[in-house]
């Protein structure tokens, strides 16, 4: 009984110890992740999984441990939720032009926009038509159309595309436009901003593969080399000891730094964003620390 009641004790525990204010941000935050939790139970959750990762990796080095745990933390936390919003943002973007045309087919047919949105609720557009859904859901419970589409532009804000696109649509709707030739309209502009933003990320693709290379491969597997030489070279012919371990444990924390700093890079260069670049910058640490460590253990015969 006492293995049941743990988990809710501990929930409660994170509950008062962080701020109800910032639980309530963060409970958007994992919302607009699509993440199925309470923000007290995900954070509990991250903590333990950290606690966990630490103290494997604690047992072969006691630096290893705690790097692994403040890393794996900021990615439970931080990174993997913003990469969900990302790519559900994306997802949705993708899609928008094509729900934007189905709509407009629909006002062709003679149908009023409400029951347009309606019928675009049982299409197939991902998470687009989850929020659309949202949307109808709320007109259905007498909220007025144009402030249940405010609140859909406002949920999806991160999205400049799409925020902007449905407070064109819903200016178009307060001023009695034509709404088939405005829906149409803006699905080629979101068409259009789409493929220049495909565009960029190809044109960039030289800078973005140097990046990976050198902080991911080459730049890691250098500074491990290189720490195998100072320690086969040390104490060799009565010269001075030098504190390998501390020289091997600053060049581990520099190739982590150069990683997440070269991932953010690539963010900058491929989506204009900071936080674009952040799931890069994950990637980028794990694979540098483990081809640190793997050049690391080559024996040089030194």
């Amino acid at each position: 009984m006492a293995r049941v009641q743990i988990t809710p004790y501990l929930v409660k525990i994170t509950e008062k110890v962080i701020p109800k204010k910032l639980l309530k941000k963060y409970d958007l935050l994992l919302y607009s992740a699509g993440i199925a939790f309470r923000a007290s139970e995900y954070l509990l959750m991250s903590f333990l999984i950290s606690i966990i990762v630490g103290t494997v990796l604690s047992m072969l080095n006691s630096i290893y441990g705690v790097v692994a745990f403040i890393v794996t933390l900021i990615s439970t936390i931080w990174v993997y939720p913003y990469w969900r919003i990302v790519k559900r943002i994306e997802d949705m973007e993708q899609m928008l032009p094509d729900a934007f045309f189905y709509l407009a087919s629909s006002l062709r047919a003679g149908i009023s926009f409400s029951e347009a949105l309606e019928e675009l609720t049982t299409a197939k557009f991902g998470a687009l038509t989850e929020e659309f859904r949202k949307t109808v859901a709320e007109i259905k419970k007498g909220r007025p159309t144009v402030e249940a589409l405010k609140a859909f532009a406002l949920r999806n804000k991160k999205s400049p595309v799409i925020y902007r696109s449905m407070m064109i649509i819903i200016e178009a709707l307060e001023r009695g436009a034509p709404m088939a030739d405005v829906l149409v309209s803006v699905g080629n502009d979101v068409r259009e901003i789409l493929r220049i933003k495909k565009e960029r990320k190809a044109s960039t693709g030289m800078q973005t593969m140097f990046f990976i290379i050198a902080s991911g491969f080459v730049g890691p597997l250098i500074l491990g080399v290189v720490s195998q030489v100072i320690a086969g070279l040390s104490g060799v012919g009565g010269s001075v000891i030098l504190p390998i371990s501390s020289i091997k444990n600053i060049l581990l924390i520099f190739v982590a730094l150069q990683a997440i700093i070269s991932g953010i890079g690539i963010g900058v260069i491929r989506e204009g964003k900071f936080l674009g670049g952040l799931k890069y910058s994950a990637v980028l640490a794990v694979v540098g620390v483990i081809v640190f460590n793997l050049a690391g253990s080559i024996n040089l015969g030194i």
